[in-house]
């Protein structure tokens, strides 16, 4: 039997490779073969998935771990946190102490207004534009940007730097190895930058804030754990966020009683949100691969010391293990927060108050002051971005 390429085709934009469900039912510790020509175990089965994200046996990256880009150094997950101590165990404790007082749910809050006035001011000049509009350039792309700009002290003018440097970082298929290193040298160059202005000259954000922390137990952050820090923050808090507000919106207006819904009952509107991240199945192209440190067992499959798996998150989203009626969409649906959208265990997103926080913010904003939105090509028109670790959609039009 031919080994499978991973990822996998898909039939229709916004609907799940046909073999996720095959695999889940049928081979839920899959052997697949990645687009750098190594192989690895695709797991699809939610149970399976969360043990590889939460159970210490599986560790992330290692010079063993299987390259998943075409790149020679295999992507951003063998490169992620390198140089420091902060990729696994007490060292990413120590870094994880260190941030989360930042990121609590509480403190993301206070910047509800804050999100809410940037939004409202990018609808004002979507509707000055007029229909039809990108929302993806004119809302999904720059609220994020500002947001997390504003949260760590950066100009938000280097917007369309930070999404090339993204881009070229979460290659798959899409970049050379010579132009990575390009992108890394000029990002940890500028947020080196960022690093000394802020300890020089404190102001009132976050990377002041970790520009001056200092634990009396573990220490402060090092100079290359800031920039680490900052680049992972700039990178996650307009690459995946600015895709799911895109997605959102394209997921929603793709059958239209489901935005009506929230219109009629803004109450509706968290729930709306976790039945998004759990349904989604473009945003995340490979997940974040894991490495087994001893022999054991998944699901009753064998799985050797030293091999890659690849916990499907959205493959588990949709397990009616899990969920009942997974592929039904139901703001309603009282464990929809169980997705594992966001990870699970030691490493699960640091930012996600602030990413649903945001979400919350644009659905609210977009169902209020535009009730008529519509998909200007309907669902056909949507197109998934291909080549690099981190999906999505391309161009998202819209009509009022």
């Amino acid at each position: 039997m031919t080994m499978p390429n991973y990822p996998f085709d898909r039939d229709a934009t916004l609907e799940p490779p046909r073999e996720w469900a095959e695999l889940r039912e049928q081979c839920p510790v899959a052997h697949v073969r990645l687009p750098s020509g190594d192989t690895a175990q695709l797991l699809t089965r939610y149970d399976d998935v969360r043990t590889a994200l939460t159970d210490q046996r599986f560790r992330r990256g290692g010079p063993d771990a299987a390259r998943v880009s075409t790149t020679r150094d295999g992507g951003i997950f063998n490169r992620a946190a390198s140089g420091t101590d902060m990729r696994e165990g007490e060292g990413h404790l120590r870094w994880r102490r260190l941030l989360t007082r930042s990121f609590t749910v509480k403190k993301m809050e206070t910047w509800r207004p804050r999100v809410q006035a940037m939004a409202d001011e990018l609808v004002d000049d979507l509707l000055k534009s007029g229909s039809p509009a990108n929302l993806s350039a004119q809302l999904a792309l720059p609220l994020p940007v500002r947001v997390i700009c504003a949260l760590v002290g950066a100009p938000s003018r280097d917007q369309d730097r930070f999404a090339h440097w993204s881009q070229v970082m979460l290659t798959l298929t899409r970049y050379s190895q010579e132009e990575v290193e390009q992108a890394y040298q000029e990002f940890d160059s500028y947020v080196s930058a960022l690093v000394d202005a802020r300890r020089a000259d404190p102001g009132d954000d976050l990377l002041s804030e970790l520009t001056q922390i200092s634990d009396s137990e573990d220490g402060r952050l090092s100079h290359q754990e800031l920039i680490a820090t900052v680049r992972a923050l700039l990178l996650a808090g307009h690459e995946t966020t600015s895709n799911m507000i895109a997605i959102m919106a394209a997921m929603l207006l793709s059958e239209r009683e489901r935005y009506q819904a929230v219109i009629d009952d803004p109450a509706l509107i968290q729930g709306t949100v976790e039945e998004v991240l759990r349904l989604d199945t473009t945003l995340s192209v490979i997940g974040f691969p894991r490495v087994a440190a001893e022999d054991l067992e998944l699901g009753g499959t064998p799985v050797q010391a030293g091999a890659t798996v690849i916990p499907c998150r959205p493959a588990a989203n949709r397990d009616p293990r899990r969920f009942e009626d997974p592929e039904r969409f139901d703001p309603r649906r009282p464990n929809a927060a169980q997705h594992l959208s966001f990870g699970a265990g030691a490493h699960y997103c640091l930012g996600q108050p602030l990413a649903r926080l945001e979400l919350q913010v644009v659905l609210g904003t977009l169902t209020r002051r535009l009730p008529t939105l519509a998909l200007r090509d309907g669902v056909d028109g949507l197109r998934l971005r291909k080549g690099l670790l981190s999906g999505g959609l391309e161009d998202v039009w819209v009509t009022w």
